[in-house]
């Protein structure tokens, strides 16, 4: 867009760790010395850890961020001679994946290249990265009627360019961790690559490179941060910001490459003098970061009808693309040009927003299990059991 537990022999209780356990067990004791508890009780096998509670807020925040990345991907046949749709998918790209990106970082933060972190790696990027790749190179080629479409794992098509630069970014979480000022090298990193169109496009390293910055931030921020953005201030302060970045997209639309939203290329690329690779690097940096502190400021924090869709987002973001992609290839928009319309810009978006929220359910989500999250113990050494 997750062990069997070891067992240990329980030690005897102080009264510092005896803070977490039920009132009613509490026994006061010597500091230091056994509870009578203990003394009473022979050492017994501890019992498995409860699973840990998912987080709400952050289920919904993933939910609601790949619904704007299903809407914005349906805008694209439609926006053309439309300022104003293009005005709001330029607003909406500015933050979409950056708050995505944001959010995969602050979850990496413990990725520490242990082999039960690289087994998940393996099975919940890796894998999905080869199988969809795969799939929509033999889709644009059978139903896309591209006969020539090379089936190639260093050329990610359409949006499997994020799970090679999520497996790129999380194995280098070490290296970012143990820098002094990581951001500010991420942000030179990024102002390089928009500098350099010799990268190519081999792994979509423009893209990682260019978006690196937003993953990097996201391993350096804590608890406290989310707590910040999610101030009644920051709330308010969010509205004059949206309006009036609103306001400014509808001016720009008309004047304003797309490329510098999908940093997909060099500022040579896009007949643009050097120098302005950095200059908008940083300003589409700053940009997508207050748009993406005003979003998380109003993502509900409480369990949502929504909530429980934010653990299957890997599926509706890989399998939206079909109905994107299969849309152009059969000339969907073509056919009906009221799509291209008011009216039809409401009706493209709802469908969107629906069509990912029932590829995110529980049921699609076991469904494809085998290819977002298979099971591949067989592939891997069993890790020794610690004592």
């Amino acid at each position: 867009m997750s062990k069997a537990p070891s067992e240990i022999q329980r030690a005897p209780i102080t009264p510092e760790s005896r803070e977490s356990e039920p009132r009613h067990q509490q026994t006061l004791t010597a500091p230091g010395a056994p509870s009578a508890a203990s003394k009473a009780a022979p050492a017994r096998t501890e019992a498995p850890a409860p699973a840990k509670r998912r987080d709400a807020y952050f289920d919904n925040v993933k939910y609601l961020a790949i619904v704007l990345v299903a809407v914005a991907h349906a805008w694209e046949p439609v926006m053309d001679g439309s300022r104003t749709t293009r005005a709001l998918y330029m607003v909406v790209y500015t933050f979409h994946m950056p708050a995505f990106i944001l959010v995969s970082g602050y979850f990496s933060r413990s990725f520490d290249m242990s082999s039960a972190k690289v087994k998940r790696l393996v099975t919940g990027v890796v894998v999905p990265y080869v199988l969809f790749e795969t799939a929509y190179s033999l889709f644009k080629r059978y139903a896309g009627g591209v006969d020539d479409t090379p089936i190639t794992l260093l050329d990610p098509l359409f949006l499997t360019w994020f799970l090679i630069a999520l497996f790129i970014w999380r194995i280098t979480t070490p290296l970012w961790q143990s820098l002094r000022h990581p951001l500010p090298v991420a942000l030179g990193i990024a102002m390089l690559a928009s500098v350099s169109p010799e990268i190519g496009d081999d792994l979509d390293l423009q893209r990682v490179c260019q978006l690196l910055p937003f993953f990097v931030l996201g391993l350096l921020m804590k608890p406290e941060h989310f707590q910040l953005v999610r101030r009644r201030e920051v709330r308010l302060l969010s509205l004059p910001l949206v309006a009036g970045a609103l306001v400014f997209a509808y001016w720009a639309a008309p004047r304003m490459q797309l490329g510098w939203f999908y940093r997909s290329n060099s500022a040579q690329e896009m007949d643009f003098q050097w120098w302005t690779g950095p200059v908008m690097t940083l300003a589409m940096f700053g940009c997508a970061l207050l748009l993406t502190i005003a979003f998380l400021a109003w993502v509900p924090r409480r369990h949502m009808w929504f909530t429980a869709l934010g653990a299957g987002t890997i599926c509706g973001y890989l399998l939206h693309g079909f109905l994107v992609k299969g849309a152009g290839y059969y000339h969907l928009f073509d056919r009906y040009e009221w799509l291209s319309g008011p009216l039809g810009l409401v009706v493209v978006s709802l469908v969107a927003a629906v069509a990912v929220t029932v590829l995110c359910t529980p049921p699609v989500r076991r469904v494809l299990r085998f290819a977002t999250e298979p099971d591949m113990n067989w592939a891997f050494r069993r890790s020794p059991v610690k004592r």
